[in-house]
């Protein structure tokens, strides 16, 4: 009999860990859900104060959600256009994937398995934005947006035409 004693406490043992694995994945899946519904709420309140703004904000609603990276390009293009008096930035809303946006039509967000907000418009289109997002102040600050299929980005574009 001490043999089943034996065995029934090895089995107990062993188990133990998994028991707190579970518990540490548990813990992850609620960070990475928390960070997300971060994510997808600063890309709703940046959406809702377009609209609320019609379009007109100054500066405009993405440059004040962008973090310093993506500012620092969307500068580049105001300094562009001083110099030159022409715009090298993409010809059309990018919030909206046009050039005359309907602030009333239907959207849908969520989170791509890459971890970016896509914004679906009832147009048809579809908007990627990467975050970077700070745990301590729970504050999300736009980082990039996907202009297109082949994962160009708007820092990219903005980086490499506005020079």
């Amino acid at each position: 009999m001490p043999t089943y004693k034996s065995l029934t406490l090895l089995l107990t043992i062993g188990l133990m860990p998994v028991g707190h694995a579970i518990a540490d994945v548990s813990k992850v899946d609620q960070k990475q859900n928390a960070m997300a519904n971060m994510k997808v709420a600063t890309i709703t309140k940046m959406y809702q104060q377009d609209i609320d703004d019609q379009g007109m904000s100054n500066p405009v609603v993405l440059q004040q959600y962008a973090d310093a990276d993506l500012q620092a390009a969307m500068q580049l293009e105001q300094e562009y256009f001083e110099k030159t008096q022409t715009s090298c930035n993409i010809d059309y809303d990018v919030l909206w994937s046009s050039q005359d946006p309907d602030y009333t039509q239907d959207k849908n967000f969520s989170i791509t398995d890459q971890g970016l907000v896509q914004v679906s418009l009832a147009q048809g289109s579809d908007i990627y934005y990467e975050l970077s997002c700070d745990d301590n102040d729970k504050n999300c600050q736009v980082a990039d947006v996907v202009l297109d299929q082949d994962d160009k980005t708007l820092r990219q574009h903005l980086l490499e035409t506005c020079r």
